[in-house]
């Protein structure tokens, strides 16, 4: 996008309250991820899982919410997909808002999944004491190692600041270089292994969460190659070096000689 001479200041005050909406919509997504994914997604009539179904039809909803987060948040990183963020403001802000409006959408989706779930009420194990420490533990590591892995990735562009902040100071967004640094130096989608350690190291096994275990951790697996057919169309030789350099998912052990 060319930003225009000027911006006007209705468009700089739409773009400062698209993005308070954004980090509002972005925090509570969070939020309720980290208790959903606690307590299993096993709460029904607390302030999260709040699904109305029971029976077959709370399990063909429940199917659905697992679904469409991965299928959309894909199909939005098609270039008809990124097409469409686009086309949500009026040119040339749109394209500009891209990265808000993206990280908007996933987490409204976010909360779709973890406010609408419907909770068989099977519980697979509770684990207490020691071994309720060491989930403890090991989730709240999951969520540092994601915290780190955006904040490597680019914190503005991860968070959706990038668009609304652009168009907020009247310039066009400036693009960060795929990150090699950090833990993409581990592999090159740390932040998708990171949302995969959080759907298996939280306490609370359940039905529930054992089919958005299964579900999203295949997407974290499978998914990301679309972002990187995209990287590979946009720097091409410097990231197929570095697709080379760089494991994709786990990160490699190398043996000392």
């Amino acid at each position: 996008m060319t930003a225009p001479a000027a911006t006007p200041r209705l468009v700089r005050q739409g773009a400062l309250l698209f993005g308070i909406v954004n980090h509002a919509l972005f925090a509570a997504a969070i939020a309720s991820m980290a208790v959903a994914l606690w307590t299993g997604l096993s709460i029904g009539r607390g302030p999260f899982c709040r699904g109305p179904w029971h029976g077959w039809p709370g399990e063909i909803a429940n199917l659905f919410l697992v679904l469409q987060f991965p299928l959309l948040h894909s199909a939005l990183l098609t270039r008809r997909g990124g097409r469409c963020l686009a086309s949500a403001f009026k040119a040339p802000y749109g394209r500009a808002l891209v990265t808000t409006t993206y990280a908007s959408l996933a987490s409204l989706q976010l909360l779709l999944t973890f406010w609408m779930w419907s909770p068989t009420g099977v519980v697979l194990w509770q684990p207490t004491g020691a071994a309720l420490v060491v989930h403890a533990t090991l989730f709240a590591a999951a969520w540092m190692f994601l915290l780190k892995a955006i904040v490597d990735g680019g914190l503005a562009t991860q968070t959706g600041a990038l668009g609304w902040w652009a168009v907020f100071r009247g310039r066009a967004p400036r693009y960060p270089t795929f990150a090699t640094r950090g833990t993409f130096a581990l592999c090159r989608q740390p932040i998708y292994l990171a949302f995969a350690l959080l759907l298996w190291t939280a306490p609370t096994w359940t039905l529930d969460r054992l089919l958005l275990g299964l579900l999203w951790s295949a997407y974290c697996v499978f998914g990301p190659r679309l972002k990187e057919q995209r990287y590979l169309a946009w720097h091409g030789t410097a990231y197929r070096a570095y697709q080379q350099r760089v494991a994709y998912f786990l990160p490699r052990v190398h043996r000392q000689s």
